[in-house]
């Protein structure tokens, strides 16, 4: 029966139970990442509970303490991932408060609040800023333990390294987060001006071809329209001239046609090697590549653009190549990586790239070893009339 219970209206809870638009629970959804894992980390709030193992006997009111601070500790934890990120530091700095109130009477318990305060301060505000702030809570954390809770030094060194490693780790997973972030936009934006720019020129080539010629063939039409009925020659002799103009714009059409739709796969090679360079991965492809039939151009941008995101994100390698060029009466596109290989079944990805490929006439050969990398071979047979209109001079693309 629970299939059939309608889903809780979102709208009808208060607003402080809704995560806030620039939470760190809506950042990491905006990443794509399971937000429910970091719930996971309170697997280490254990620790509050661990002077039930390391303590013969427990100090007094421990239980009390434990009691009071826990259950608050996990309302600030809960409020420093959905509240906005900015107030994240507010949550981290009572989180701070409670490890000292909680250290005199629960020693681990307080140690494991300040772990989690500092590991909450790196998420909003400059590099500097935060780790002025880990400094200012640890610093007040070691004088307490020395003095008032009378902690061997030792331990508050062990418990000040582990904060301090926490805290530098999450500000270092923050920083990278921002840069793939910003990585992500400058493709986009990459492929915005490609774009844009690509616009701009098929309306320039369009205006210098058609514009005058056109005006031409307008013009003679108008003029061999007045002479029908007075010079019959001159009007047909206007015509033909018309007709001439109008397959010659014709030719310069087909050709800048031809142009635009060749570009797509030099540019999703541009796109490839700015995608991989940014996980750290070489991409090589040759500076020569034939002018490629028009039907193939875009099919084949899209396929190397799966295989390429194939690469990026499952591959784990370090060199990765492509390579077009026609053999014989086939055209070959030839992706490879040195990367980790599967052993496993072909997704969606794959299934759609041989989906393209066979729509083309061609065939697409997958070849994957566990630790020796991967290799797809796309070959697809060029008609008679594509081989011909191959130009002997393949295009010569920025390496």
């Amino acid at each position: 029966m629970a299939e059939y219970l309608p889903a809780p209206d979102r709208s009808m809870l208060p607003s402080w139970l809704l995560p806030a638009p620039d939470s760190l629970w809506a950042r990491l959804k905006a990443q794509g990442k399971l937000r429910f894992t970091t719930m996971f980390n309170l697997v280490w709030s254990f620790w509050v509970f661990g002077d039930l193992i390391f303590q013969p006997t427990l100090p007094p009111h421990w239980v009390l303490v434990t009691s009071l601070t826990f259950p608050a500790f996990l309302a600030l934890y809960g409020l420093a991932y959905t509240r906005p990120v900015r107030h994240s530091m507010w949550y981290a700095s009572l989180m701070a408060v409670l490890g000292y109130v909680a250290m005199g009477m629960n020693a681990s318990g307080g140690a494991c609040y300040v772990i989690f305060a500092c590991s909450f301060m790196g998420f909003h505000g400059p590099v500097r800023v935060c780790l002025a702030r880990v400094a200012a809570v640890l610093i007040l954390f070691v004088t307490l333990a020395l003095t008032l809770a009378h902690w061997p030094w030792t331990v508050a060194a062990v418990m000040t390294f582990v904060a301090l490693s926490v805290s530098v780790a999450n500000l270092l997973y923050r920083m990278n987060g921002q840069k793939d972030w910003e990585l992500k936009l400058s493709h986009d934006e990459v492929r915005r001006l490609a774009a844009t720019a690509e616009r701009e020129r098929i309306g320039r080539d369009l205006h210098d071809l058609l514009g005058h010629t056109l005006s031409l063939i307008t013009l003679k039409l108008e003029l061999s329209r007045r002479l029908l009925d007075r010079d019959t020659e001159a009007a047909r002799r206007e015509m033909e001239e018309a007709e001439r103009v109008a397959r010659h714009a014709l030719a310069e059409v087909r050709a800048a046609v031809t142009g635009i739709r060749t570009t797509g796969l030099a540019a999703e090679l541009a796109s490839a090697r700015l995608l991989l360079g940014s996980s750290a991965v070489t991409f090589n492809y040759i500076t020569e590549m034939p002018v490629l039939p028009a039907r193939l151009e875009s099919e084949l941008a899209l396929v190397l653009r799966e295989a390429v995101t194939n690469i990026h994100r499952h591959a784990e390698a370090s060199i990765a190549e492509a390579k077009v060029q026609v053999v014989g009466n086939e055209l070959t596109l030839c992706i490879a990586d040195n990367g980790s290989g599967t052993t496993g079944t072909e997704g969606n990805g794959l299934c759609g790239m041989r989906e393209r490929v066979r729509a083309l006439g061609g065939t697409m050969s997958f070849e994957s070893t566990k630790g020796k990398g991967t290799r797809v071979m796309i070959c697809i047979p060029l008609t008679a009339g594509e081989r011909r209109e191959l130009p002997g001079e393949p295009r010569r693309l920025a390496s």
